[in-house]
């Protein structure tokens, strides 16, 4: 088993592959200069919100296979690999912002002591590891040996423990195949497919794989916004792409697009990278257009459905992360919806079952309430942002009957339209016919 330091540790990407491969034998060092999430975590309290991990970390501090340090010295002691997991924000101009890495490449290369592999797990620029070994070779104390390998992650908020320990590939660049085949060991237990090749390809595959993904989804929300024109159901036409073996089911949910820490600035990212080196990328900045497009779409259905003004009207707000199952608030649409909300002068009220501690930290003149119901309450229309499974369970009969007006406005697809018009809801969603209870009432 191998001694292993991630840099960045107490972040997302660096706790949960901290922590997987600690699951998986080896001894680990999480590394981070935020001390109080070092000292929390010591504690066994967790930065993040991220299912199962919590178990993971603890499992493995208390076996002694997982440590946390803010110390390069102590962390980089006996450690034979040195993954980097930084972040790296979007800069002012839509690149990505190296601060971090040139930091801990400068530090790394001031405390090894040993024969190191340096392993770019953050999502970093095509030459970004060029960069690392240029900073590692000016600013090592003594000659010692080094390589570095780019191994770019591909975890899903919501289901990175899951995603860590069954990878559906692993991917290494390196200039010295000895590195990236030492490095694909530590990975041989998840029986993955590997693919090495070399440090620019292997840059490339992240920021390609992503934005085609929010491409995919983009792709969907622009059929979504055709549906709606052209009376067809947006649901039926993805579920009848998806069993094309060449298309796939895989993000064609039609709703407020993607947001969160990855698609946002690494299709932004490549856009610039693209731009810059003589390319015209087109295609990335009509993603990023429909994107931002969806969430004022959904803000002109509540309008539409409130009768064409939202001021002092009472919306409920049900979700608030990006995505369920994470407490994420990155690029959330609902930071772009409530903001817009309020710049109508509405009356916002807002429910989601773990973000809420940072959504406070975000948004202004927000009521927060503490259940779905507590939102509900005379509300003039009920806004779905994400889908937690657990709006799945609501009472709706109560929901309606708390509300000032029965107006659901769903930009998650989350029910089924003509269940909702018995129920006695105006009932709004994304690319597919809205429906309202008087529909149901003509029928009979």
């Amino acid at each position: 088993m191998a001694s292993i330091c991630v840099v960045g540790g107490a972040g997302y990407v660096g706790l949960t592959t901290g922590a997987c491969f600690a699951d998986l034998g080896n001894t680990v060092v999480c590394l981070d200069v935020n001390q109080e999430r070092i000292a929390n975590l010591r504690k066994g309290i967790m930065p993040i919100y991220e299912p199962g991990l919590e178990e993971v970390v603890v499992r493995n501090r208390d076996a002694g296979r997982l440590r946390f340090s803010d110390d390069y010295a102590d962390a980089l002691a006996d450690a034979e690999f040195a993954f980097i997991a930084v972040n790296t924000p979007p800069d002012l101009d839509g690149g990505a912002d190296l601060d971090q890495l040139r930091a801990a490449a400068t530090s790394i290369a001031k405390h090894m002591r040993r024969p190191l592999i340096i392993v770019n797990k953050s999502t970093v620029p095509v030459g970004a590891g060029d960069l690392v070994t240029d900073i590692v070779e000016q600013n090592r104390v003594e000659a010692i040996p080094f390589s570095v390998v780019s191994n770019p992650e591909f975890l899903r908020e919501g289901s990175a423990l899951r995603d860590c320990l069954n990878p559906d590939r692993i991917i290494l660049g390196a200039s010295d195949p000895k590195a990236a085949h030492r490095v694909a060991e530590l990975y041989q237990s998840l029986k993955a497919p590997i693919v090495i090749t070399d440090l620019r390809t292997a840059e490339m595959i992240k920021y390609a794989s992503n934005s085609f993904l929010a491409t995919k989804i983009s792709f969907i929300n622009e059929i979504a916004s055709i549906c709606e024109r052209l009376g067809a159901d947006v649901k039926v036409v993805a579920q009848g792409m998806g069993l094309d073996h060449r298309i796939g089911q895989a993000f064609l949910d039609a709703g407020l697009g993607w947001g969160g820490s990855c698609f946002p600035k690494d299709v932004r990212a490549l856009e610039y990278m693209g731009a810059t080196n003589g390319c015209h990328p087109q295609l990335l900045r009509a993603v990023m257009e429909i994107n931002r497009d969806q969430r004022r779409r959904l803000v002109q259905k509540v309008r539409e459905a409130l009768g064409g003004s939202l001021a002092q009207r009472r919306i409920g707000v049900l979700g608030l992360s990006f995505k369920p199952n994470t407490d994420d608030m990155r690029d959330a649409p609902s930071l772009t919806v409530i903001r817009q909300l309020n710049n109508e002068d509405a009356r916002v009220a807002a429910f989601d079952p773990v973000a809420m501690r940072l959504a406070v930290k975000l948004l202004r003149d927000v009521t927060f309430g503490a259940t779905p119901y507590d939102v509900a309450v005379g509300a003039d229309a009920l806004v779905i942002l994400t889908e937690w499974n657990e709006f799945k369970q609501l009472d709706l009969r109560r929901i309606r009957d708390l509300m000032a007006q029965p107006i659901i406005v769903d930009g998650r697809n989350m029910y089924e339209p003509a269940r909702m018009a018995e129920l006695g809801f105006d009932y709004y969603s994304m690319g597919r016919p809205p429906v309202t209870a008087r529909m149901t009432e003509l029928a009979r």
